[in-house]
């Protein structure tokens, strides 16, 4: 949390001033009361006040503080719902997908967490699914019909390389295509007019790729990341499986490395995941931080709110033990 007026802080003194007045009005009410009291009749007579009678003075102190703080302007940072957003699931399906080192097998449980995944996506997004393996291609282009593209994950069946450059490209290519964008960032020549590509930049797109392995074919990596950036979609990286995976007596380990610098490059999140477990958290994640966009909101009402409450609490307890108003 932040203030806009941080200076007009320094009105806390003033409740602190008053905290330490009280402090010391106990002490000499204490003394006064001995002094003028016979002490067995005062202990007969008088009941122990206890920590009542200090209570509406606590809540005076608190009201005082808060309405201070919302003087003082505060602002702090909270989670607003986005309105659309383009995603591109990028599914490895690869033949070490195969491996069982996960059970009961990654590309099963892959599978399985990629649908639960768009399952729980708002539906006014657009999402498109691109599997790949030796090549990459556009299975669903981005579209509202979540079932559609559900429906496409559950069909999908692992086999062959690794193109993890490529499908990236053909990823950035298909979500920009959507907005009239090419990656090649030649907008002109993709006839969409400064409306349609102000739009592009007010709508992000997002990649979700999920790989168990290094890239093997096709395009250079480095060109993948090149052509996210250029189009300003963030990758979000998920490396998945162990590195003790073995397909057919050879080690299929993850290129973790490959998938963080991928993140890093172009302003997503790299994550790991070696459980089924793992994996859905995982995309509980993404889902989460994909769903809603951080703004920082000044919260004044909040603060005058607590010391309203705050001052309501003072006055109806100082009436119910006092039978007075503080």
């Amino acid at each position: 949390m932040i203030f806009l007026s941080p200076d007009r802080l320094w009105l806390l003194l003033g409740v602190l001033g008053l905290l330490i007045a009280y402090v010391v009005a106990q002490f000499a009410r204490r003394r006064h009361a001995v002094r003028y009291a016979a002490l067995p009749l005062l202990a007969r007579v008088a009941p122990r006040p206890g920590w009542r009678r200090h209570l509406p003075a606590a809540l005076f102190l608190l009201m005082m503080a808060a309405l201070v703080a919302g003087f003082a302007r505060p602002q702090t940072d909270m989670r607003v719902p986005r309105e659309q957003a383009t995603v591109v699931v990028v599914l490895d399906i690869s033949d070490s997908m195969r491996a069982t080192d996960v059970i009961p097998d990654r590309f099963s449980v892959a599978r399985d967490a990629a649908a639960a995944f768009v399952r729980r996506l708002p539906s006014q997004y657009r999402v498109g699914l691109v599997p790949f393996s030796t090549t990459a291609a556009v299975a669903v282009p981005p579209t509202t019909d979540h079932a559609l593209v559900i429906d496409s994950i559950m069909r999908l069946e692992p086999g062959g390389a690794t193109a993890i450059g490529e499908a990236m490209v053909t990823s950035t290519e298909a979500s920009q295509r959507l907005i009239g964008k090419w990656v090649s960032g030649d907008s002109a020549s993709s006839g969409a007019g400064p409306r349609a590509r102000q739009r592009a930049e007010r709508i992000p797109s997002r990649m979700v790729l999920l790989s168990d392995g290094a890239s093997s074919r096709g395009i250079p990596v480095e060109e993948g990341i090149e052509a996210a950036v250029l189009a300003g979609v963030r990758v979000s990286t998920i490396a998945y499986g162990t590195d003790t995976g073995v397909l057919r007596d050879q080690p299929v380990p993850v290129d973790h490395e490959t998938l963080r610098t991928i993140a890093a490059e172009t302003g997503g999140r790299a994550y790991r995941a070696e459980s089924a477990r793992e994996l859905r958290r995982v995309y509980r994640d993404l889902g989460s931080s994909l769903g809603y966009r951080v703004e920082r909101h000044e919260v004044t009402s909040w603060a005058v709110g607590l010391g309203l409450l705050a001052g309501l609490l003072a006055a109806s307890t100082s009436l119910r033990f006092t039978g007075r108003l503080p």
